[in-house]
């Protein structure tokens, strides 16, 4: 059995098991859970080209709540769902910020609890798998939003909503446009007039909003259509239920400052994936493997897990410090034509939903993020980020230090997912070593 076969199997049988969870946990909450849909400020789009944009205070449940499910999809005029070979969703995010006081400008957004934050600051956001990846908080946990006053300066809290949208009718090469192709955009500088210079040959930097990619010369006058996110919160609010709250944490598996000795993650969100070489080829070990170590500063219950990946993605699992597996989640592809099952495209990460206190994490532990993408040919602008809710968890046992006729050596990371193999030994810097009797 093929590994990509594999994790396509396991990805199905675990959105399976997600969407029951959710069925059972929702009915739990009865009248006390709600829920409501909204459709985001309309954006314009002509084939080939990109929205980006940020829209501020946009429609949101208000007061102290516990947000249990975030979801959303692209739709036209009519509320129909637009399928992704016609509009693809890179991504959308949604963060609460505050809002100057009156009489003043400008606004202060509050990101969670990520190593990523500065980048990656949202509370939920997703791309081209958000109409079959589970969102939904298992109980007793919740995302908690509206409980704090605001800071001294500034007004109530509020919702920013960020739509990445390509407009991909008529495209000369659609999976180019999609990826971001600098050759396709016909850009040379980014947004914010920064020059982009050779070695980077796709990505957000050269589809940022109001670009065009290049279409077929029967699309180049083609008629903009008006375009919505529909997105439906649910949530408690928090009098009503005995929530325990989460921290977010987001994690880049293109952050390699820790795995260079830097003490500030650098999260550059995306990378390149380079086409195998023909002994690749002829040992049917096409895979590239990526690994980034992330340290979070709190520990706990992990409680959610769920990846984020592109197109040719076949699966990214997040491992202790120790080498243990927390979750691998992996990418469900459309086989159809149809909005939600488009041929070809992520429809779907499976997540993962731990039992209570299964899963734990330390304060300060290392964890290695491993992000697999088929390498049958180069892809640029991909992702490989998890998205994690911890919870408070029971404090462990201090170990007790290493008697002195043991030795010590570095633990070998080993993983079983999407194929066998070992992380090099420069992977295990940092990590505890183990101990081994005198022999």
């Amino acid at each position: 059995m093929s590994p990509l076969f594999l994790a396509l199997l396991v990805a199905f049988a675990s959105a399976t098991a997600a969407a029951a969870a959710l069925d059972d946990s929702a009915r739990g909450h009865g009248h006390r859970l709600k829920s409501r849909t909204f459709l985001s400020p309309p954006f314009s789009l002509r084939p080939g080209a990109v929205s980006n944009k940020w829209y501020m205070d946009v429609a949101f449940p208000r007061g102290h709540l516990a947000l249990k499910s975030f979801n959303g999809e692209v739709v036209d005029a009519r509320g129909s769902p637009v399928p992704l070979y016609e509009t693809y969703l890179h991504h959308w995010l949604v963060v609460p910020y505050y809002p100057a006081a009156r009489g003043g400008e400008g606004f202060l957004m509050r990101t969670n609890s990520g190593v990523c934050r500065d980048t990656l600051g949202q509370y939920f956001g997703l791309g081209a798998e958000t109409r079959h990846t589970a969102t939904w908080v298992p109980d007793p946990y919740g995302v908690e939003v509206g409980g704090d006053p605001p800071p001294e300066g500034y007004g109530e809290e509020r919702w920013a909503l960020n739509v990445h949208a390509i407009d991909t009718r008529g495209a000369a090469d659609r999976p180019g446009c999609t990826e971001c192709r600098c050759d396709l955009y016909n850009v040379t500088v980014d947004e914010d007039g920064r020059r982009i210079g050779a070695g980077y040959a796709g990505g957000t930097r050269c589809c940022y909003d109001q670009t065009r990619c290049r279409v077929e010369d029967g699309f180049v006058d083609g008629e903009p259509r008006e375009l919505f996110l529909r997105y439906t919160v649910m949530w408690v609010d928090w009098s009503d239920a005995a929530v325990v709250p989460v921290r977010i944490y987001i994690l880049d598996v293109a952050d390699e400052a820790l795995l260079q000795g830097k003490s500030k993650p650098d999260c550059m969100l995306e990378y390149t994936v380079e086409e195998c070489s023909s002994e690749s080829r002829a040992r049917n070990d096409c895979v590239d493997v990526k690994v980034a170590k992330e340290v979070l500063p709190r520990g706990g219950d992990v409680v959610y897990a769920v990846g984020h990946q592109h197109a040719g993605g076949i699966g990214t699992s997040l491992h202790g410090q120790d080498g243990r597996l927390l979750c691998w989640s992996t990418p469900t592809y459309g086989s159809g034509h149809e909005a939600g099952n488009e041929a070809g495209y992520v429809v779907g990460m499976s997540a993962c939903y731990p039992e209570p206190g299964a899963v734990r994490v330390r304060d300060g532990e290392a964890l290695t993020m491993v992000s697999n993408y088929t390498g049958e040919r180069r892809r640029t602008g991909v992702m490989g980020h998890f998205y994690l809710l911890v919870a408070d968890g029971r404090e462990e046992p201090r170990q007790q230090q290493p008697a002195p006729s043991k030795r010590r050596r570095r633990p070998s990371l080993c993983f079983s997912f999407p194929v066998p193999w070992c992380a090099p030994a420069w992977l295990s810097i940092g990590q505890p070593a183990m101990e081994d009797d005198d022999a």
